[in-house]
């Protein structure tokens, strides 16, 4: 697991239902692979954003990670971005979405590392 550098969101983490905090964690770490293999989403920086964990890369979009009313735990995106509507044209059907804002995920086997990785790359990447 990549270790945490800020301890707020470490404790943001940690305020998370079992759950929750293990489907989190899971994306957190698919999040650090897939800019790991993206030199222009370098530095990739981890925060809180509205309360949740958030990934900004210096020409990208904010993914943020955390619960969801319909779900267990979701992966959201900038609502104003066209990052859902290129998501679910290129993936249809795929997986539960909330509008334009969210891929939900009730267990950690939903997540696809090539489908979702691709998501996290296209918003890593976003204005370049």
């Amino acid at each position: 697991m990549t270790p945490f550098e800020d301890a707020k969101v470490a404790a943001a983490y940690e305020a998370l239902p079992e759950e929750t905090r293990a489907g989190a964690l899971a994306l957190r770490e698919l999040i650090f692979e897939t800019a790991a293999s993206l030199p222009r989403a370098q530095p990739l920086e981890e925060a809180l954003r509205w309360g949740q964990p958030a990934y900004l890369a210096p020409k990208g979009s904010t993914i943020r990670l955390g619960g969801h009313k319909a779900a267990q735990f979701a992966l959201f995106v900038h609502c104003q971005s066209r990052l859902m509507g290129d998501f679910t044209s290129a993936f249809p059907g795929e997986d539960q979405v909330d509008g334009n804002r969210a891929v939900l995920f009730d267990t950690l086997d939903q997540i696809d590392p090539t489908r979702h990785g691709w998501l996290i790359a296209r918003a890593l990447t976003y204005h370049l």
